[in-house]
């Protein structure tokens, strides 16, 4: 008896040697949308009561079981949530606070807040944006009340799963809209980065990530200074560069950084991930991409290394219903480019239009250093909005 409970503690103890080593990785998934924006006939869209009451969840009900597998999901908030009308689009963005509502049900984590429309309300609207955001339990960074939140906050450090994460976030500018003291909007300036590179660096997080509002408006490619910028922050310390602004996907990319140790370390930028929601329709902007990657943690050395990406495209999905009252989705297209009427109805030119932004998408990231990943779900997936991370 005494032998056999030896050969089993012995089989046993292999077994468990084999699992550790096999999987000796703290691993962490972290998922990217585009911007985020709140166009006139979207806020129509959602309004209940006239001017007081909105609903978004049915915009993300279809992108919501994708959100919800991440452990951290992040956006571009393209718009002002000012707190109380006038609610407005184009060109100063003013949403209903319900919008923070939905995002945040529907499976967001984070919010970035620094881009062009970031003073589109004013002082009132910097500051009310972020304490909204804040009392949903987003993580948020980009803008701040004054510096003191801003020295207490920036860079913004998550944990999660393991993992001490430091977020960066600028824009390029606030359309000319000045911003008033005591808020803060963080502006593209190079000396500014690269100090706050150091000071994350300073902080010893696992991965320091880099969100910027930059390029060129519905331009696929992206620009010189958007590839010599990109450049310039992996050599500072970056690891992960994601971008927005011009409204259209551009392309994803690795790069190989050599260290002070005559290593290389490989990053990657994401150049423009598009539209996630928005009433545009010039070429290519009814859509977008969202872009998933895993980070992996050696749990001998603490050494941190990027591992696979993934682009999901999605498509904005404007349903009228017989009454002709408009409804947004965000709809991910592998889920709904073959028949599948059971979940979702669509007339044939949204099906046609949806394929071909899914057509051109894939032509084009493909050349490049990521690839698709396919998105099967049924009426099983598609659950009440309920925040279960």
């Amino acid at each position: 008896m005494k032998k056999h409970y030896f050969l089993v503690l012995i089989i046993f103890s292999f077994s468990f040697y084999e699992i550790v080593a096999q999987d000796n990785f703290a691993r962490i998934n972290l998922l990217f949308a585009g911007d985020i924006m709140g166009h006139g006939p979207q806020i129509r869209s959602a309004e209940i009561v006239k001017g007081e009451r909105y609903d978004y969840l049915s915009c993300f009900k279809y992108v919501q079981p994708i959100l919800e597998q991440a452990d951290l999901a992040i956006g571009n908030l393209e718009l002002t949530l000012p707190g109380k009308p006038p609610y407005q689009g184009y060109p100063q963005f003013r949403s209903p606070d319900e919008l923070a509502y939905a995002l945040r049900v529907s499976g967001f984590d984070m919010l970035v807040t620094s881009n062009n429309h970031s003073n589109d309300a004013g002082k009132t609207g910097v500051i009310n944006t972020i304490s909204t955001l804040k009392n949903y339990g987003f993580y948020q960074t980009g803008t701040f009340k004054n510096s003191y939140e801003k020295e207490l906050y920036y860079p913004l450090i998550v944990y999660k799963n393991g993992f001490k994460l430091a977020f960066l976030n600028y824009t390029y500018g606030t359309n000319g809209l000045p911003t008033k003291e005591p808020t803060i909007v963080n502006l593209i300036d190079t000396t500014s980065i690269k100090e706050d590179i150091r000071l994350a660096q300073q902080l010893k997080p696992d991965a320091i990530i880099v969100i910027m509002h930059w390029g060129l408006e519905y331009k696929l490619v992206e620009s010189s200074k958007q590839r010599k910028l990109s450049e310039k922050i992996f050599s500072w310390g970056a690891d992960l560069v994601v971008g927005s602004h011009p409204h259209v996907v551009q392309p994803i990319k690795k790069h190989s950084v050599l260290q002070k140790d005559g290593t290389t370390k490989e990053t990657i930028v994401a150049y423009s991930l598009g539209n996630f929601i928005s009433n545009q329709s010039k070429p290519n902007t009814d859509g977008g991409i969202m872009f998933e990657i895993e980070l992996l943690k050696n749990l001998e050395t603490g050494k941190v290394s990027l591992g696979d990406n993934r682009y999901i495209p999605v498509w904005r999905y404007i349903h009228k219903d017989a009454k002709r009252k408009s409804t947004y989705h965000v709809v991910p297209v592998s889920a709904f480019e073959n028949d599948n009427s059971n979940l979702l109805e669509m007339a044939e030119k949204d099906k046609k239009a949806m394929k071909y932004f899914a057509t051109k998408t894939r032509n084009h990231l493909n050349k490049y250093d990521s690839s698709e990943r396919y998105i099967n779900f049924d009426a099983s997936n598609l659950i009440s909005n309920k925040k279960t991370k």
